[in-house]
């Protein structure tokens, strides 16, 4: 196993809107030193729905397995999308708009 990478005290984040299936979220990334994201914190839906939890639980999952260095195309293939390509879920948009980010910064 790989060992974790540990994100620095102080990050640079960056927070944005994201509206999916007909839920306003809001999402905030946060990057190493190397620009790279490490953490991802989800919200969106009414607090103590099941929206809600499966947010926040996903944002874990890919926090982690970006620290364990998860490569984010090897998450983006592994993650379930519609039969016209979209992501199929809430994190799975996340992962696409943090793959479109990179590739419109040269990453």
């Amino acid at each position: 196993m790989t060992d974790r990478r540990a994100l620095p005290q102080r990050r640079a984040c960056e927070t944005f809107g994201l509206h999916f299936r007909s839920v306003d979220c809001r999402v905030t990334i946060g990057f190493y030193a190397d620009g790279s994201p490490g953490e991802v914190f989800l919200s969106g839906g009414k607090i103590g729905a099941d929206f809600e939890a499966a947010a926040r639980d996903s944002a874990i999952l890919l926090s982690l397995a970006l620290q364990y260095g998860v490569p984010l195309d090897v998450v983006a293939g592994a993650l379930t999308k519609n039969t016209d390509g979209t992501p199929g879920s809430l994190v799975g948009a996340v992962v696409a708009e943090l793959a479109a980010t990179r590739k419109e910064l040269g990453g």
